[in-house]
């Protein structure tokens, strides 16, 4: 099956149909092209989708990634970013395997037809141009052959008349043979160009035009070929980066599956946990008798029944005792009246109302103090940590410039060591200050996790609320925190009075109160010299009982004797707590 035998004479059709070939590879390369553009723009698109849902630097959103599901999600958006770019690497490689190879090829194809339809043609006018030949020549002779005839017609037509001069027949005889001659040569030349006429016909029709349609045929199966072969590829570009994106959904998967809803929950307490107890249950309220009230961590007032004074911190058992009271007896004062104090307890601002004022754009100390114990720790060792990298930061630059100084002594034409003395000193400068930040965090720091020696911040709200009765009253929040133990907040002057109260009548609850019974033993790693209030010393390798366990703020009571107990840091103890104990309830 060749061109040149079967389609010897569709010169024209041949031309046409290899044109369309090119046409059709051209618009393949098209279709390739537009869909590398949509690759790119859908791989453009995804990335920005997951660039839009990132979290921000240094952001509250940042701190919401700390939960299962929201790392999930964060690691679905990388992997979509991943997808994405797997995107992007079909359409570079379509573009450099199909569409760059494709059009420089539909250039040499257009190069390689225009070639052989320029021989074909060549051939083609060279054979009219021989048949224009073998139609002259044969004009030419039939011409010459009918002037001949008429040349002896005029001839025998003289010579049959008698009339006619010997002269003018011997003229018209040899006029005869002249076109006799003509006619035998145009008859000679004819057949010599008729000879090589079909001589050229047939190297034309069996040799020349099969040849070049050969040719023709092989450039356009070629063009199939290759257009096949960027099929292939164009699947099998989409084929190389489907483990990829299976990797990706895999991914995605998996970080499905590594949610965790406990560790949620427990990081939602971990978050918002204050380290207070629940304020306490309010008892009932005889009107015959002084309004009785439990005093609580929102209560603002105080009662007792039976000439005998209940206080209740954060709801505690009557068997808690606050560690560091001074006993200061006086006599018993007259409980206000009960509208007055109901009144009172009404109107009053509790905590949570200041906590809620500071959120909304009050000023936030230094230390934190605002905040409950947990989070206090947290914001300070948070703020310890970044101060800690910012001074890394620091002396790595110190670092540099150091070399740099170096290097500008041993080789003095790259610069001055003079010039990096100014900036050296601002970077030391920097790292000391940077020092003393961060070591009044750590101390803050240390003083709420009752790493220091120091009193508790339990033991300073309390110590705060007996020592300072007579202080004037305070309308910040950080100051009311200060100057009650419960953690209620007073605003006027008639709620300094009824602190009063709760110390009178808890000195006298105070005597009758039984030592609360001991839930361990532990053993001290370290000698502590207990010299605040409500501490007590220990010494290294002695054994005492545990009467109440740390709960959160790095402190734990202990008794050596019946009348000789106390607090000690956590740090400084090992504690080993009997299984069927009831511990103290704490109090903050």
């Amino acid at each position: 099956m060749s061109w040149g035998s079967e389609l010897w004479d569709q010169f024209d059709n041949l031309e046409k149909h290899t044109q369309w070939g090119i046409d059709i590879l051209e618009k393949y390369i098209k279709f390739v092209k537009e869909r590398t553009e949509i690759e790119l723009s859908y791989a453009k698109q995804l990335r920005n989708l997951a660039k839009k849902y990132q979290p921000k630097k240094n952001s509250k959103e940042e701190e919401e990634y700390r939960y299962t599901a929201c790392k999930a999600f964060l690691s679905t958006l990388n992997e979509t970013n991943d997808y994405a770019g797997q995107h992007e690497v079909i359409s570079e490689n379509m573009t450099s395997q199909i569409t760059v190879e494709l059009a420089r090829y539909v250039q040499e194809l257009k190069q390689e037809r225009k070639s052989h339809f320029h021989e074909g043609r060549k051939a083609q006018q060279h054979i009219e141009t021989c048949w224009k030949q073998l139609e002259s020549s044969k004009r030419r002779f039939e011409r010459d052959c009918k002037e001949a005839d008429r040349a002896q017609q005029y001839f025998e037509k003289m010579d049959a008349d008698i009339n006619v001069t010997k002269a003018d027949v011997e003229k018209a005889r040899q006029q005869a043979q002249i076109r006799h001659q003509m006619a035998e040569d145009s008859k000679a030349d004819y057949s010599s160009i008729l000879q090589k006429f079909n001589h050229e016909q047939r190297e034309y029709y069996h040799s020349h035009i099969p040849t070049i349609f050969q040719k023709i045929q092989e450039m356009e199966e070629k063009r199939i070929v290759r257009m096949g072969e960027s099929m292939k590829i164009y699947a099998e570009v989409d084929r190389q980066v489907v483990p990829i994106i299976g990797k990706c959904l895999d991914g995605i998967a998996k970080a499905a599956e590594s949610i965790d809803q406990k560790n949620d929950s427990q990081l939602v307490i971990e978050s918002y946990k204050s380290g207070f107890e629940p304020p306490g249950d309010i008892e009932f309220e005889d009107y015959t008798q002084p309004m009785k009230r439990t005093v609580s961590d929102n209560s603002l007032s105080n009662s007792r029944g039976e000439g005998k004074a209940e206080l209740k911190f954060g709801g505690k058992s009557k068997g808690k005792l606050w560690p560091f009271i001074k006993k200061n007896k006086s006599p018993k004062q007259q409980k206000e009246p009960l509208s007055h104090r109901f009144n009172e307890f009404m109107t009053s601002k509790p905590k949570i109302h200041c906590f809620r004022s500071l959120k909304r754009g009050g000023a936030t100390p230094e230390d934190f103090s605002n905040l409950p114990p947990e989070q206090r720790r947290k914001k300070l060792q948070q703020k310890v940590d970044e101060l800690n990298k910012d001074i890394q930061k620091e002396m790595d630059q110190r670092d540099a410039i150091t070399k740099m100084k170096d290097v500008y002594l041993k080789n003095p034409q790259m610069g001055d060591p003079a010039s990096l003395d100014h900036k050296l000193t601002e970077v030391s400068q920097n790292i000391e200050k940077l020092r003393l930040e961060a070591q009044k965090f750590e101390a803050w720091l240390a003083e709420v996790e009752g790493r220091l020696p120091a009193r508790s911040e339990q033991a300073r709200r309390q110590s705060g609320m007996y020592d300072g009765q007579t202080a004037p009253p305070v309308n910040n929040c950080a100051q009311d925190r200060e100057s009650s133990p419960d953690g209620s907040y007073t605003e006027d002057q008639s709620q300094e009075s009824e602190v009063k109260v709760l110390a009178t009548d808890f000195d006298d609850e105070f005597d009758d109160e039984e030592p609360l019974p001991a839930i361990g033993t532990c053993k001290a790693l370290y000698t502590f010299d207990g010299q605040n209030e409500g501490t007590i010393s220990v010494t290294e390798g002695e054994t005492l009982y545990v009467i109440e366990e740390d709960k959160g703020d790095g402190w734990t009571r202990i008794r050596r004797s019946e009348d000789e107990e106390g607090y000690v840091p956590t740090s400084y103890v090992e504690v080993y707590l009997d299984k069927n104990a009831k511990g103290a309830k704490t109090y903050i």
